[in-house]
């Protein structure tokens, strides 16, 4: 499938499974895989429509679905093994869509050879595409994106943090973590807007992170481990750092170990 074919694909799917449960969703149609980590039918419905896809257009790639996983735990040991794969997240910021807050995302992630080579991000309420091809660009709604220039001293945006027991922690020299939008599909786009001045993660799933891992590079950022170790797109699982450039990078990291 070309990349527009794939972006077609996932809002068809949001159109379809996803936009009719937006502040319609019924008790019967929300569930915990665990204690606070909501799944709803949009979730469901929507993996399986476009695992569907994938798997026909490349029957030899591992599909990595969340709900997939969270039903075999052994699809992520395939996906990290696997010379092609696909990531699948199909309603990212789960709690966010019950909730009944727009801040949330379907999101794709291609990887060849353990490297991200494609990346989408679809916010249906937001109408906002943003789409990523390794070597290739970022883009917003088919514009160029590239990293915002850090704001003046005076008016930094705050650094960001998706764990919620980290928020108020200080970073000696740079400031106080403030939360995210609790969706990285919506985090990622924050950051090359210029509304975060970097975003620290404790954990890492990889269809939570490929597709913005690719957008942030190709728009000029950086993201790496929380420990200064590269990024990885198989074997993910620990904290990671994404910032604008390897400057600010390097810095919250060190501040994180200090």
């Amino acid at each position: 499938m070309d990349t527009d074919s794939v972006l077609s694909l996932m809002q068809d799917v949001a159109e379809q499974v996803i936009n009719p449960r937006f502040r319609a969703l019924q008790d019967h149609q929300i569930t915990e895989k665990n204690p606070g980590d909501l799944v709803t039918v949009a979730d469901h419905e929507s993996e399986v429509l476009i695992t569907a896809a994938l798997r026909a257009a490349y029957p030899d790639a591992v599909v990595l679905g969340e709900e997939a996983h969270a039903q075999d735990p052994a699809l992520l040991d395939r996906f990290n093994a696997a010379p092609h794969a696909f990531t699948v997240d199909p309603v990212d910021g789960t709690k966010n869509f019950v909730n009944g807050s727009p801040d949330h995302a379907v999101m794709i992630g291609e990887v060849r050879d353990g490297v991200v080579v494609r990346g989408w991000i679809w916010q249906p309420q937001h109408d906002a595409a943003y789409v990523a091809e390794r070597g290739a660009g970022a883009y917003l709604n088919g514009r160029r994106l590239t990293m915002a220039v850090p704001a003046s001293d005076n008016h930094q945006p705050p650094y960001r943090t998706a764990r919620r027991a980290w928020v108020g922690r200080e970073l000696p020299g740079l400031g106080r973590l403030e939360l995210t939008w609790a969706c990285c599909g919506v985090d990622y786009p924050h950051l090359i807007a210029g509304d975060a001045r970097a975003l620290v993660y404790n954990h890492s799933k990889p269809w939570d992170h490929l597709p913005g891992s690719l957008l942030v590079q190709e728009s000029g950022g950086w993201i790496g481990g929380n420990d200064g170790q590269p990024f990885a797109a198989q074997g993910l699982g620990g904290g990671l750092v994404s910032a604008p450039d390897r400057a600010t990078y390097d810095a919250v990291v060190a501040a994180l170990g200090s």
